[in-house]
């Protein structure tokens, strides 16, 4: 018995493995017309086109690579992406006047002493729900 507890004493003190996982490098939304879908993130969302390859569209958020791409042997999309906004008002009206269907127009949705988060949600042109938020203070 006392070489069990010596185990998990040993085990409770080990730190756990550093995998350097320290920042997302991609993320992946499945699409049914990646032309479609290219066009709109390009074209009215005014996200930065990297380049194509068949079947696929990659994007730069910020250093994060946007990848979109046809479902192979996986349900439809679960991701939903929060783009930054400067103004969210702004960001608002600009993607309205494009044909932005919204499903919540931008609103407070947590606020402290320090910190508001506002957030506004939307449909892509292959119906994932996608999101803008603005963030003022600290948290």
């Amino acid at each position: 018995m006392a070489k069990a507890e010596s185990e998990k004493e040993t085990a409770a003190d080990e730190k756990p493995p550093n995998a350097g996982l320290t920042e997302v490098g991609q993320i992946a939304v499945t699409v049914e017309d990646v032309e479609r879908a290219t066009a709109f993130y390009r074209d009215v969302l005014g996200v930065p086109f990297l380049f194509d390859a068949p079947g696929l569209a990659f994007f730069d958020l910020g250093g994060t690579r946007l990848m979109l791409s046809r479902p192979e042997g996986v349900g439809p999309s679960a991701s939903l992406l929060y783009f930054r906004a400067a103004d969210i008002q702004a960001s608002y009206e600009t993607l309205l006047s494009h044909g932005v269907e919204f499903l919540e127009a931008p609103q407070v949705v947590h606020r402290t002493d320090n910190y508001e988060l506002s957030i506004g949600s939307f449909y892509d042109s292959e119906g994932n729900v996608m999101a803008i938020m603005h963030e003022t203070g600290t948290l």
